[in-house]
């Protein structure tokens, strides 16, 4: 109820019967109730003339899908044609996050087969050796 709390409400009521006085008060409420019901039923014949103005495919149209956030939890999340869910369940992050605070801190990660760096890649969570003297570090052309 727009966020009005009940010390707030009781504070507008002190107000309106202030301004507007005891007498006046309850025809003002009725204007204003029978004005809001106006609107209303104005509302609604408007969406159901635009429903029948759209046709019968149109006929299950729900003004509230036209909010971005319902139209995406609607349409995408519901039916999942991307397969979003699989993806989603396939990577564990905690898993990740893991494994990287392992190379931060020089610790020796736990083995896992699925996190075995593919031929030819260099393993970064491998602590790397030191350098001889006068020998180059290994070329990557990805870094460069």
């Amino acid at each position: 109820m727009l966020d009005i709390g009940p010390l707030e409400l009781v504070a507008l009521v002190v107000l309106a019967v202030l301004i507007f006085g005891p007498d006046k008060l309850p025809k003002l409420i009725q204007d204003v109730s029978r004005t809001l019901r106006k609107i209303r039923q104005f509302s609604d014949s408007a969406k159901e003339d635009i429903r029948s103005e759209l046709g019968p495919e149109f006929k299950d149209f729900e003004f509230e899908d036209l909010n971005p956030k319902t139209f995406v939890r609607k349409h995408v999340l519901e039916k999942d044609e991307l397969g979003l869910k699989e993806i989603r369940n396939g990577f564990d992050f905690k898993s990740e996050m893991s494994e990287v605070t392992d190379a931060v801190h020089g610790r020796t990660p736990e083995p896992q087969p699925s996190a075995a760096p593919a031929a030819g890649t260099p393993d970064l969570l491998k602590k790397r050796e030191k350098l001889q003297d006068g020998e180059r570090p290994p070329f990557d052309a990805d870094a460069t």
